[in-house]
């Protein structure tokens, strides 16, 4: 469930990134400690950009953990089973519909990123921050690829907590 970015969750975005964050629409998954990891962005930032990445993942222990793990080969082993598992397919085509629907629901026309969602569903696995972003925000169950590539990462949390 999102909720409504404050503005110290702006300036915690802003400290994560390193930059002024852009269009954040609403914070979809917090860390543990409370700070945004996850924010949802419209599909046209407010420059006029098509933006088709919905989820996009701020935290940077976050982001870090997901990118060792993209190191791993993971990927791979993802595409080549999504050729061979005709349900894992199906279970990572109902993800992307889902990934549409939630993005849709801001209820914006943007026809440049129409049928587009993010992380190379639903066909092919190219970006495990947007699938492990997605798993996040929409829960348990929704994402397979994306919730097995969370089960892999480390607690990101614990070490150094980013309160």
């Amino acid at each position: 469930m999102s909720d409504k970015a404050t503005q110290k969750d702006l300036d915690c975005i802003e400290a994560q990134l390193g930059r002024t964050p852009r269009d954040v629409h609403a914070i979809s998954y917090r860390c543990p400690c409370g700070n945004p990891a996850v924010v949802e962005t419209p599909p046209r930032l407010s420059h006029g950009e098509p933006f088709p990445t919905f989820y996009y993942a701020t935290c940077p222990r976050l982001t870090a953990a997901i990118s060792t793990l993209e190191s791993t080969g993971l990927m791979a082993d993802m595409n080549q089973r999504l050729t061979t598992d005709h349900e894992l397919a199906g279970a990572y085509a109902a993800a992307h519909d889902d990934y549409l629907a939630a993005r849709a629901a801001l209820k914006m026309d943007v026809p440049e990123v129409e049928g587009i969602s993010a992380g190379g569903m639903p066909n092919r696995v190219k970006c495990l921050h947007s699938l492990v972003a997605h798993s996040l925000s929409a829960g348990p169950d929704v994402n397979p690829l994306g919730d097995e590539a969370l089960s892999k990462l480390p607690e990101w949390w614990k070490e150094e907590p980013c309160e």
